[in-house]
């Protein structure tokens, strides 16, 4: 079958049907990504990757064509997310009558604002499944509130297929105590919801794992330098410092002026960080960066290769049509969002209501090993929306690239 062409961003032409009529055979999936700034490497490479995917089984799932549709949701101003551009996003979805579906969005933050939107439709809810959504409090009891506010409608349509920050949290603070032998560690966090979220949970179990947390504080991604910030890490004794938060909040200057005051990151002074500073070669160009580790709320792109099955054949095609892999480990985790999709919607009717209905609130969807490209069962539950693969990487940055260092499954 003649290959799917990537569609325009969220300004183009919303095309005609009926959103909720189960007489359309042609419908859209979307994703809803920053292709601008720091991100935009993965997140392109990702919509390329679903886009390799989509041809391989014919654009179909089940009766339905489906073609794909990309949105972003950062700003050239901002080189990240944008609220405002998050909102017209979700408005967009909406309206865009033949959309069933989003894959999206990378950044928590940007999903809490889309949600409700979406969760109110009226020929829906509207299903979104992200890939990289790690915050729990999209589908579980975390702040006040939540999940419920993002589900006005009281009924949820929102799934993942990566696990959440409590459990990176669990995970990362384990390895600091019993890897790294870490006894004070400083906290900062870019004042985000996905960072503040695994911050949290970075403390909280760093606590229970014996690790005295001596401070904490907001990085402002605004300002020039962290000298003054990191003089006060400094000054608290702490053998490590935890980054909550995303590359794009200018984590190169934080990362530089770690190293530039406390040291190098493989000397008596640690850096960790969380899957929000994974993915960029901008991060991996630095000389400050070595040394640094990195834990990935799944199986990395590597792991996955070397498996071997779909995912590794999948990628193997990706080679072969770009002559390079896909920067970062999350668009595998995309494309496993679409097989969640496309089975819905293979399941459905193909109205909205009817997708959503497949993932939430009767038996949820299973993808079979055999046909996962993560190489494991792929199973949402369908009271939640969270996947049951729960897993953990810990990497570490030398020579100029993200290298495996050890996995963990957490219960």
């Amino acid at each position: 079958m003649t290959a799917l062409a990537l569609t325009g961003c969220a300004n183009n032409s919303t095309g005609g049907g009926t959103a909720g009529g189960s007489g359309n055979k042609n419908l859209i999936v979307s994703t809803d990504l920053p292709l601008q700034g720091s991100s935009a490497t993965q997140s392109n490479d990702t919509n390329k990757l679903i886009q390799l995917y989509l041809d391989q089984v014919g654009g179909k799932a089940g009766n339905y064509n489906i073609t794909l549709k990309t949105y972003d949701d950062s700003t050239a101003a901002k080189g990240a997310w944008d609220d405002a551009a998050c909102a017209k996003n979700a408005t967009d979805h909406v309206a865009n009558t033949n959309e069933v579906a989003v894959m999206g969005t990378y950044n928590s933050g940007c999903a809490k604002i889309e949600l409700p939107t979406l969760n109110q439709d009226s020929t829906g809810p509207m299903l979104m499944v992200s890939h990289a959504n790690t915050n729990p409090g999209l589908t579980k009891t975390w702040d006040t509130g939540e999940p419920e506010k993002y589900y006005p409608s009281g009924t949820r349509n929102f799934a993942r297929t990566i696990t959440t920050d409590d459990y990176q949290g669990v995970g990362a603070a384990a390895f600091a105590a019993n890897d790294l032998k870490i006894k004070k560690a400083y906290v900062l966090d870019d004042n985000q919801t996905y960072g503040i979220g695994v911050a949290r949970a970075f403390t909280d179990n760093a606590k229970k794992n014996g690790i005295e947390v001596v401070g904490s504080a907001h990085w402002d991604a605004k300002q020039p330098n962290y000298t003054a910030l990191y003089q006060a890490v400094k000054a608290s004794g702490a053998d490590m410092v935890y980054l909550g938060g995303i590359y794009d909040n200018n984590g190169g200057q934080l990362v530089k002026d770690k190293v530039a005051v406390l040291g190098p990151n493989d000397g008596s002074v640690k850096l960790l960080g969380p899957d929000g500073f994974t993915g960029y070669p901008d991060l991996l160009k630095l000389d400050e960066s070595k040394g640094m580790y990195l834990t990935f709320a799944g199986l990395t792109q590597d792991q996955l290769a070397k498996a071997g099955g779909t995912g590794a054949k999948l990628l193997d095609a990706y080679k072969a049509k770009y002559n390079k892999a896909p920067d970062g480990s999350y668009p595998l985790y995309g494309v496993a969002a679409v097989q969640v999709i496309l089975d819905a919607i293979a399941k459905s009717d193909g109205t909205r209501k009817s997708v959503t209905e497949q993932v939430l609130g009767g038996s949820g969807i299973t993808i079979p090993a055999d046909q996962s490209v993560l190489g494991k069962e792929i199973k949402i539950d369908p009271t939640t929306g969270d996947t049951s693969a729960k897993d953990l990487t810990i990497e570490i940055i030398k020579d100029g690239k993200e290298t495996f260092e050890k996995s963990q499954s957490i219960s």
